[in-house]
């Protein structure tokens, strides 16, 4: 699979390996493996993606990168382990005039979604059904959070020079409307959140979230992230052995 294809003949040669879905084949449920599977798309670099049989790792990729789960990556055949690593190597690596840079203007829009895959955890866990509205009260407070501040107009969207007061964003994604690493960190845990919560706890995103739910539908509408997204079956899958029946 490659992404956009610039006409220079100085582009690296980029390999990532991500985990495999239930088939061997396709993209299995890993928000990891789709943060740098987004990041690359978006620098507009070409790069291929291998999926890994996490059931039978192939024995060259055992030789090649032992021990080491995906994501990883190839860059000019040297290898490169842990996302976090990666990200900021391809970010201080693939930059201007070739390739955008991808890190948000705003410290905020990295922080503002930071504990809500923690408090969906703790929720999708919990067995007792008792503890199952403080749980769930927890997780709401986060997307709260979020909602504020994607509704939150950011310094860019005031015009200081203007006689109208803007009240409500119209930003489409977490540090304006442009995709940043902020939102290839939170979009793929956003996405896991709403399948398996509603799947297991038949939770859903309240509809008067309105900040969130038009920062979803705006990244639904993008490639970079919707035809990076596992299957439903693939997060439903990951969490049945998670998803703790209540009792």
């Amino acid at each position: 699979m490659e992404s956009r294809q610039h006409s220079s003949t100085e582009e690296p040669e980029i390999e990532l390996f991500v985990k495999a879905g239930l088939d061997g084949e396709n993209i299995g449920n890993c928000p990891f493996c789709q943060r740098l599977f987004m990041v690359l798309w978006l620098k507009g670099v070409k790069f291929n993606v291998t999926t890994v049989d996490m059931t039978r790792k192939p024995e060259e990729l055992k030789d090649l990168a032992p021990g080491t789960n995906p994501p990883f990556l190839l860059f000019n055949k040297e290898l490169k382990t842990d996302f976090i690593k990666i990200e900021e190597f391809l970010e201080q690596t693939l930059g201007p005039p070739m390739y955008p840079h991808l890190s948000p203007k705003y410290k905020e829009s990295f922080d503002v979604g930071s504990d809500i895959f923690a408090k969906f955890s703790a929720y999708i866990k919990n067995p007792r059904k008792e503890a199952n509205i403080s749980f769930e009260k927890a997780l709401l407070r986060e997307f709260q959070r979020l909602d504020v501040y994607l509704n939150m107009p950011l310094p860019d969207e005031i015009d200081q020079d203007s006689v109208e007061d803007v009240t409500v964003s119209k930003r489409r994604f977490l540090d304006g409307d442009h995709l940043t690493l902020a939102d290839c960190n939170l979009l793929p845990k956003l996405h896991i959140i709403k399948i398996a919560a509603k799947k297991y706890r038949n939770f859903e995103i309240p509809a008067d979230l309105t900040g969130v739910w038009r920062y979803l539908t705006n990244a639904y509408a993008c490639d970079e992230f919707s035809h990076t997204c596992p299957a439903d079956e693939e997060i439903e899958h990951t969490y049945a052995s998670v998803a703790r029946k209540m009792t």
